[in-house]
């Protein structure tokens, strides 16, 4: 049993972590980055994953759609918790991150029909984000070759495409994996812009195109 100090300190940091999931929440549905019950949230914690319930709307995130879940894969999951936890365990238990922002942003997915790694040609996403990976699998929700692959891609990348599905960001906090999010979308945007106005350039660093 916890003591009364220490059960004081986990219900502070508890809710300075549901503060930040609404914030970040709010904005990705303001933002156009997801539908209405879709995209999930984590963070890690001193040995444990806070995560958004399976079907939560990220943009009326109350405590209760916040929780708490072990750390370790092979550990009993909380019987609410997304159906993607798999794949941000799998990026945890590879990555050095604390937080992951999974969205669906739609110009970044509309991208991913014809292209295997996105390399924006905007002068922000060519600093920020260098070049995007695509992620292609059988199935593509809560699915464990999602999650190996974007654990093995996020040790080099901040975010990567999950083709026709979206995108798994990462970061210190979840404002910094936002924030790339926003960054992807802007830059897949652009790249769609310049492709629509006949650019050889955009259509240059769309690699892999699987247009013929």
């Amino acid at each position: 049993m916890l003591s009364r100090s220490a059960e004081m300190g986990h219900q502070l940091t508890k809710a300075a972590i549901v503060k930040e999931f609404q914030e970040v929440g709010r904005d990705l549905m303001a933002l156009g980055l997801l539908s209405l019950h879709a995209g999930n949230l984590s963070v890690r914690r001193d040995g444990r994953v806070f995560i958004t319930r399976t079907g939560s709307r990220l943009d009326h995130l109350g405590s209760k759609d916040i929780v708490e879940t072990p750390l370790h894969p092979g550990m009993p999951r909380h019987p609410r918790a997304s159906m993607e936890l798999p794949a941000h365990l799998a990026i945890y238990a590879t990555t050095g991150v604390d937080a992951i922002v999974h969205a669906h942003p739609p110009s970044a997915i509309a991208l991913s029909f014809v292209t295997d790694r996105f390399i924006p040609v905007d002068s922000e996403g060519a600093i920020l984000l260098r070049e995007v990976p695509v992620i292609r699998a059988k199935r593509v929700v809560a699915s464990p070759e999602v999650g190996r692959q974007a654990a093995a891609f996020l040790r080099d990348h901040r975010i990567v495409i999950v083709a026709t599905h979206g995108s798994f960001a990462v970061g210190r906090t979840l404002e910094e994996a936002l924030s790339i999010t926003t960054t992807l979308e802007m830059s897949a945007k652009i790249a769609l812009l310049v492709r629509s106005l006949g650019g050889v350039v955009g259509q240059a660093r769309i690699v892999g195109s699987r247009r013929p």
